[in-house]
């Protein structure tokens, strides 16, 4: 009887000992972004995070955090590259601080169209470069989410003309191209954490904005800024970068779903941003915003009045990379 007492403990206490190892082997995956949960780049992030755990079988669990909960878009950066959190969506300029060549993502006016700047940035061969340029800095550069393309807002008067833009307070993304671009533009640009618009333009510590009209709207700034231009001056493409180390410690098979989910993400964000952005200009209207949207000939002065953005850059990322990308664009704009 002792005997098998004895045997019926240990069978108990293995069992639970398989339970306590199967619970810890478990993976928990912390995936930190500063878009709010009603946006797409939300809806993006949470496709990633459930094609993750359905593939795996529950062996990897993704838990995503929007708004900036984990920090601003440069404290997550270095908290990734520092190994405390696992990975990140982050605009191309705000990684430019890390890995300066990814900013040409971003440089202002410099695609002719949506459907010209989606091909460069899925092409490969770009993939592979932003890739070897993030690695050296402790990065996994696994694919993309997306703000859109990006348009002003202000409390002050229409924007149609670069000199409008003359001595306005405009936040704008904590990097370097952004700063330069609106520098150059004559504005006083305002870095700012995105959770923090509101309120600053609210306080009238801003006096506008940049960000897809579709945001705007949607993060109620048009209640607080009646002046709108649609201007699509910068794509915003946010990197989903992964820490090197825990990467390493995924296997092949987990490494590949990872990727797998990070196209289904930027899918799923691409789709409800179009979706979005349809109606936003009636929308914003309706809100009694005085829209402008920038004609061909408009947008035309202002690149010509950027010009001095992308001489300054062209050195910072090497005639090689920027002649290269430019190519792409070129190239793939003349596709149909």
């Amino acid at each position: 009887m002792a005997k098998k007492l004895l045997i019926f403990s240990m069978v108990v206490a293995a069992f639970f000992l398989f339970l306590q190892v199967s619970a810890s082997a478990k993976i928990i995956v912390k995936y930190g972004h500063v878009g709010p949960p009603i946006h797409p780049q939300h809806h993006g992030a949470l496709a990633f995070a459930k094609y993750v755990t359905e593939k795996t079988k529950g062996e990897i669990e993704v838990q995503v955090f929007p708004l900036g909960q984990l920090g601003g878009e440069r404290s997550m950066t270095e908290q990734v590259q520092a190994g405390t959190l696992h990975m990140t969506a982050v605009t191309s300029g705000v990684l430019a601080n890390f890995v300066p060549e990814v900013g040409i993502i971003e440089l202002p006016f410099i695609y002719p169209d949506k459907k010209t700047a989606y091909r460069v940035l899925d092409d490969k061969d770009v993939q592979q470069r932003i890739a070897k340029f993030c690695e050296p800095k402790g990065f996994v550069f696994i694919g993309y989410t997306e703000n859109e393309f990006r348009d002003m807002t202000n409390s002050k008067h229409p924007i149609k003309k670069p000199q409008d833009l003359q001595g306005l307070k405009i936040r704008v993304v904590e990097g370097p191209v952004f700063i330069d671009t609106f520098k150059t533009l004559g504005a006083n640009p305002t870095p700012l954490p995105f959770p923090e618009i509101y309120n600053a333009l609210q306080q009238k510590v801003i006096d506008g904005q940049d960000n897809p009209l579709y945001t705007s709207v949607l993060m109620k700034f048009t209640e607080v800024n009646k002046f709108a231009t649609v201007t699509n001056h910068i794509l915003t493409e946010c990197p989903v970068v992964v820490n090197a180390k825990f990467w390493k410690s995924l296997t092949p098979e987990q490494q590949k779903i990872f990727r797998e989910a990070a196209a289904v993400q930027i899918k799923t964000n691409r789709e409800g941003n179009a979706k979005g952005s349809a109606d936003a200009i009636q929308k914003a209207k309706a809100q009694k915003v005085d829209v402008y949207v920038l004609t061909a000939k408009d947008r035309e002065v202002f690149r010509k009045a950027v010009q001095p953005v992308y001489d300054k850059y062209k050195g910072i990322y090497g005639n090689e990379w920027y002649d290269f990308f430019v190519k792409k664009i070129d190239s793939y704009s003349k596709k149909k």
